[in-house]
């Protein structure tokens, strides 16, 4: 029993040291202060270490934002760019919700997964119309038709949150428009239902060009020709749309 209350007594002032580097750390990434960051980090502070939340320090950075000392833990050679918080978002995904494009460019360059499971990255960029960080991501080979949980699409993101050049590029580089996800819903429904009128008009069916009339029949043939059939009465059955549709995970969304 002695033994064990002098090893306790050994390992207390050890475990209370862990505990206040863990909340400096913390909250010099919350107030940007990269000064205090590179110093704990240079004495063996652990970049990859989850907050109460379950945000790395530079999730949280990213949240914040804290963009220096983002760039900070982006050049420390044992951070792990694909670690996933709780709500299983990693730093590449909450960079392109956020339009931060150096930063994605310096994520993709240390191999951050561009496709998993999931909500991924190109949905997130989608869902803020974030066209040159959706071009960069599609570069890396970003699957254009991945599903998220209920599946939902990234042109299905554009369509409902983003904005009418997000969901061009998609159809550009051959997006399938008539996927559905789990709730019944395409693009175009989720266009609708966000009343965004560029993704309406760019996910419409396009009309039929008008037939060239050929001049007028020879003489004598008019009684041959059969007369049109009446216009079909528009359909005004639409049926009602589900109430709310797909969104990525929120941790600050």
């Amino acid at each position: 029993m002695l033994r064990l209350l002098r090893l306790i007594a050994l390992l207390l002032p050890l475990w209370a040291g862990a505990q206040s580097s863990y909340d400096t750390y913390f909250e010099a990434v919350r107030k940007d202060t990269v000064a205090t960051v590179s110093r704990l980090l240079s004495l063996g502070f652990d970049p990859n270490t989850l907050n109460e939340k379950g945000n790395t320090g530079l999730l949280q950075a990213l949240f914040e934002p804290s963009l220096k000392v983002a760039h900070e833990l982006l050049a420390h050679p044992k951070l792990d760019v694909n670690v996933v918080n709780q709500n299983d978002e990693s730093a590449l995904m909450i960079a392109a919700l956020r339009g931060h494009e150096d930063i994605v460019a310096k994520l993709l360059a240390r191999e951050a997964d561009v496709n998993k499971t999931g909500w991924t990255p190109l949905h997130y960029a989608a869902a803020s119309g974030q066209v040159k960080i959706m071009r960069m991501l599609i570069e890396q080979h970003a699957f254009l038709d991945a599903e998220s949980p209920n599946g939902t699409t990234p042109l299905m993101m554009a369509a409902g949150y983003g904005n009418g050049a997000a969901v061009k590029l998609l159809l550009d580089e051959g997006a399938l428009p008539a996927l559905k996800n789990q709730l019944g819903i395409d693009a175009l429904a989720m266009a609708r239902l966000h009343n965004r009128p560029d993704a309406i008009r760019l996910l419409s069916p396009q009309p039929a060009a008008p037939i060239k009339a050929q001049g007028p029949a020879p003489a004598g043939a008019q009684s041959r020709i059969a007369p049109a059939a009446p216009a079909a009465a528009p359909n005004r059955l639409v049926p009602p749309l589900p109430n709310s549709p797909p969104s990525p995970a929120k941790n600050s969304w």
